[in-house]
């Protein structure tokens, strides 16, 4: 548990860098708000912790893989307490079976994150952009559907039952 533990720490040290960012006030009366955050700097760059982020989600989602349930449910509790690092760590989408996998994993690590509809949302996209990339998406679903959660946390259903779901249907994805 020593990887884990290392891991624990270095997240939760990233989480707090990134914490002021991600948590800053957003002046909505500004008509130039939206232009202002897309033009800005992103929130890794911004803190200066890039490399150490990218590394660390790299590993989180390796041991996340490797481990056991006791590992990954570790892992998932550790990325509901650190919300700022699973905010501002992001895979880019690379239309290969394997980008679009590590991009489920990081779905299933973050277990719903705050609101089980925004992760609906994402998925149902990021199913899309695979299938349109010609990945056959299914056994990919099935498979991570396996190392998620099967905690109902919001009432909209697990991740587990979301990525079965999603599995299901033709074409595989959420509507």
């Amino acid at each position: 548990m020593g990887e884990l533990a290392e891991l624990e720490e270095s997240v939760a040290v990233i989480d707090a860098c990134i914490e002021p960012i991600a948590t800053r006030p957003v002046d909505l009366t500004d008509a130039d708000w939206m232009r202002k955050m897309q033009e800005g700097p992103r929130p890794l760059d911004e803190a200066g912790i890039r490399p150490e982020a990218e590394a660390a989600l790299h590993d989180v989602l390796s041991l996340y893989e490797e481990g056991d349930e006791d590992v990954r449910a570790a892992l998932r509790a550790l990325l509901e307490r650190c919300h700022s690092f699973g905010w501002a760590t992001t895979l880019p989408f690379e239309p290969t079976p394997q980008g679009f996998r590590q991009r489920l994993v990081k779905m299933s690590v973050e277990d719903q994150g705050r609101d089980t509809r925004d992760m609906m949302v994402d998925l149902n996209g990021l199913c899309g952009q695979a299938r349109d990339a010609g990945v056959d998406i299914r056994p990919l679903l099935l498979d991570v559907a396996e190392l998620s959660s099967e905690v109902d946390k919001y009432g909209m259903g697990s991740t587990r039952e979301i990525l079965l779901r999603a599995a299901g249907r033709e074409p595989s994805g959420l509507w």
